[in-house]
C-alpha cells in the first residue's frame, strides 16, 4: 500500500467509526465530540505505527514528544477536525491524514464522513469552474477580521462553515474560492487540506505568501491561505495592506 492509499484508507475507515460512535445513540454534545476524538485517534495512532513504524507521528489528540523532530518522514492526524461541528451532528467535520517529509505536506487525505467523500491527493482532479463574484469562507464562531476586511474589499461573499478541513474541502469541490484565517491553528489543522489543496492546483501559503512548514517544534501556525490561484495575488495583496 503506497503512503496516499494508506492515508486515504485511514481517514475513510476513521470517518466510518466516528459515524458509528454517533449514531450508537450513548453520547450526545461534548460527550459526542470527546469519545469521537478518542475512538478515532486510537485507531489512527495505532494504524500509522504498525503500518508506518519507521515515521514519526504527530496527532492533535496524542501527547507530542520530541522524537518527530529527528524525523524525515511524519505523519500529521486530527482524528476529528471540527469537534464540535461532530458533537452537535453536522456535516461540516473531517478527519486529517497527512504524511509530512522535510516539513512539506507531500501526502494527504481529509475524509468528509457527513458528505461521503474523501478527497486525496494522489487523484486530483479538475477545479470546477469559479463564481463571479468570490465566495469566502470564514469560521462560524469567530470570523477573521481580515477575512472581512478582504472580503469587502474585493467584493466577496462571506461563507461560514465548520472545520478548517470542511471549509479547504470546499475550495477544492468548487463551493467556494477562498478560504482565509487568521485566527490561528495547529498543524494538524491544515496539513492533510494543504496536501489535498495542494495536489488540485490550489494555492496555499501563510499570509504573507511563505511557505507551510510543518513538523515544527511548536506546532502553532497563525495564518493560512487557500484559494483559487487566481485569486492569490490579490488577496495576499489586500492582506498585505492591512498589516502595513
Amino acid at each position: 500500500m503506497t503512503d496516499a492509499e494508506l492515508a486515504a484508507h485511514l481517514a475513510q475507515v476513521a470517518g466510518r467509526i466516528l459515524l458509528e460512535v454517533r449514531a450508537s445513540g450513548m453520547f450526545e454534545g461534548k460527550s459526542l465530540g470527546k469519545a469521537g476524538d478518542q475512538t478515532a485517534n486510537q485507531f489512527l495512532c495505532h494504524a500509522v505505527r504498525a503500518q508506518r513504524p519507521d515515521d514519526g507521528l504527530l496527532s492533535e489528540e496524542s501527547k507530542d514528544t520530541a522524537e518527530r523532530l529527528s524525523k524525515k518522514r511524519v505523519w500529521i492526524v486530527d482524528p476529528v477536525d471540527g469537534t464540535r461541528e461532530f458533537g452537535e451532528e453536522r456535516s461540516d467535520w473531517a478527519v486529517h491524514v497527512a504524511l509530512c517529509v522535510d516539513g512539506r505536506p507531500e501526502t494527504g487525505a481529509v475524509a468528509l464522513p457527513g458528505l461521503g467523500e474523501v478527497l486525496r491527493s494522489d487523484t486530483p482532479g479538475a477545479l470546477p469552474p469559479a463564481a463571479k463574484t468570490p465566495r469566502m469562507l470564514v469560521s462560524r464562531t469567530r470570523p477573521a477580521s481580515e477575512a472581512v476586511a478582504v472580503a469587502d474589499t474585493i467584493g466577496a461573499e462571506l461563507f461560514p462553515m465548520g472545520s478548517a478541513g470542511a471549509k479547504a474541502m470546499a475550495v477544492v469541490r468548487g463551493e467556494a474560492e477562498i478560504y482565509l484565517h487568521t485566527g490561528g491553528q495547529y498543524e494538524w489543522d491544515s496539513a492533510a487540506p494543504v496536501a489535498v489543496a495542494l495536489a488540485h492546483g490550489l494555492h496555499a501559503s501563510r499570509i504573507d505568501g511563505s511557505p507551510l512548514i510543518y513538523n515544527q517544534q511548536d506546532t502553532y501556525m497563525p495564518d493560512l491561505l487557500i484559494c483559487r490561484p487566481e485569486w492569490s495575488e490579490r488577496v495576499l495583496a489586500e492582506v498585505g495592506k492591512l498589516s502595513a
